[in-house]
């Protein structure tokens, strides 16, 4: 905590200058469209409520302009607002479960879906497999980020029985399921797919202002039983205070993405708020250039960047991470060394550095002086400048280089000692993903040198391994290597921070997903 109080004067001071120098990219969604009269349409919503009603208010950060789930990441926010559901999902401890699906089967190229007995639209019309594979073959046109599936045989075998053959074994192909934008919605007789898309929840949309507020209400032909609340509001509140100010009045009953000094006011009060932390699936990680740097100056670093320290500084908004995922996970059993700024020391003189008249380190005549490459975003200003002065404080200089593009800048030209960036690891309950673009030899973030035989072998052993035990093992296997070569460093996962009023549960707080909101257990009480 001291070390932390340090650093807390330096990086206050020149925080506003790195702000200003540059402005991160946009990986993932982000608010899109300013607050319109936020207050008024809250109270006008409680004038218009009928008491008899249970309507729970939300402050959301995100918005979007169309209803459409297969568009763009629209599936994210249709199933937070509790109207679209997929085949498969994940729960709280990263691992799939059956949702509109029964089971799946593999074998060998070949994936044999079953789906549950009356699962219906909110129109009452049956969800049949012929459906399901429309559903599959629309995304695959209008997302490019799932245009892979088009490449896939996909064909319904009976009413609830579908097939999906892929080229090579395939056995992620749940964990793909779960992707809110591969939502099932009735083709046939959602006329406004836009505004109001005929689909499987357990809320149906009532009210859609494009980048605005949505007004759901209970789905009286959902499949699963009977939503506890009679319907809901979202509104989008892009900022922090106004959320703040909306919870303590009243005027919502829940947000997520709560910040560090609200976080404090509702602790405080636990008797009034639910405040819900959870480590989620968003990674701040560092990679280190191998080609630029030697072992002893990579393990130098590895062994002076305290996570602890960092994530005390930036207030629970993250929790020190010891790999690229949770903890939680079956694929998320690594181990790093200590913090140990005596030892990192000796790794260097061993090494044949020096200190100079300044009190850096220095070989044969030459001062070392690493560039630390960022981007605005995500806190990794912040942790740009705390890593500077931790490095600084055991003899190890370093600059800054912040970049608008960090894709097109240093990731894409390797122009670094260390490179900052944020992604979602985990995306699906799965590990390959992460694994595969940061790890195996010429993927899109293996930019800093890093090529180890073994890794690339057991990489290609996951890739097809079927069991999830075994594929556990292997991600520890591969991510311990990557962590015992120096090659990165992996700092923290961002918390799902939620808090909801006293009385109100089920808006995802125990999820660590950004991609689920209310469902039919949904309580305002």
């Amino acid at each position: 905590m001291k070390k932390t109080k340090k650093l807390v004067s330096l990086v206050l001071a020149v925080l506003m200058i790195a702000l200003t120098a540059c402005s991160g990219s946009k990986t993932e969604p982000d608010e899109t469209a300013p607050a319109e009269s936020v207050q008024g349409a809250v109270n006008e919503e409680n004038e218009n409520t009928s008491s008899q009603e249970t309507i729970l208010n939300a402050g959301v950060s995100f918005t979007i302009a169309s209803m459409d789930a297969h568009l763009d990441y629209n599936g994210w926010y249709t199933n937070v607002y509790g109207v679209t559901e997929e085949l498969f999902k994940l729960n709280g401890s990263y691992e799939v479960e059956p949702w509109l699906a029964e089971k799946a089967e593999n074998d060998g190229n070949t994936w044999t879906i079953t789906l549950k007995d009356g699962i219906a639209f909110s129109n009452g019309e049956a969800v049949t497999a012929d459906m399901v594979v429309r559903n599959l073959e629309r995304a695959a046109e209008k997302n490019e980020r799932f245009a892979y599936l088009g490449e896939y045989e996909m064909k319904a075998v009976d009413e609830k029985t579908l097939t999906i053959t892929t080229p090579d074994v395939y056995p992620t192909m749940v964990n793909d399921l779960t992707s809110p934008e591969l939502a099932i919605m009735d083709l046939d007789n959602s006329a406004d797919i836009d505004s109001s898309p005929v689909c499987t929840g357990p809320f149906i949309v009532t009210e859609f202002e494009p980048n605005g507020t949505v007004r759901v209400a209970r789905n009286e032909n959902y499949w699963n039983g009977s939503a506890k609340l009679d319907g809901a509001v979202f509104y989008y509140m892009p900022e922090d205070d106004t959320k703040q100010m909306a919870l303590q009045n009243g005027e919502i009953d829940c947000y997520d993405f709560v910040t560090a000094s609200a976080m404090e006011i509702y602790q405080a009060e636990p008797e009034n708020y639910n405040l819900t932390v959870l480590p989620a699936s968003r990674l701040q990680f560092y990679i280190l250039n191998e080609d630029r740097m030697e072992d002893a100056v990579r393990r130098a670093v590895n062994l002076t960047v305290d996570k602890e320290a960092i994530a005390s500084y930036l207030q629970g908004t993250v929790s020190p991470a010891a790999g690229p995922f949770g903890t939680g996970s079956a694929y998320g059993k690594v181990s790093v060394p200590a913090v140990d700024t005596e030892k990192a020391a000796a790794c260097l003189e061993e090494a044949g550095y020096t200190k100079n008249a300044q009190g850096f380190y220095e070989k044969n005549g030459q001062e070392l002086n690493l560039n630390i490459a960022y981007y605005a975003s995500r806190s990794l200003d912040t942790l740009a400048l705390l890593i500077q002065e931790q490095l600084k404080e055991i003899g190890i200089n370093s600059y800054l280089t912040c970049e608008e593009d960090p894709d097109a800048t240093y990731i894409a030209t390797a122009d670094f000692d260390i490179a900052l960036y944020c992604m979602i690891a985990d995306k699906a309950g799965d590990p390959y993903y992460f694994i595969d673009s940061t790890l195996r030899d010429g993927s899109y973030y293996d930019v800093g040198g890093f090529d180890d035989p073994e890794c690339e072998k057991l990489i290609d052993e996951l890739k097809y391994e079927v069991d999830t035990k075994k594929r556990a093992e292997l991600a520890n296997q591969i991510v311990q290597i990557a962590i015992d070569d120096n090659a990165f460093g992996y700092v923290g996962l961002f918390n799902k921070v939620t808090v909801t009023l006293s009385g109100v549960t089920g808006f995802a707080e125990n999820l660590p997903y950004d991609f689920y909101g209310i469902d039919a257990d949904s309580e305002k009480n």
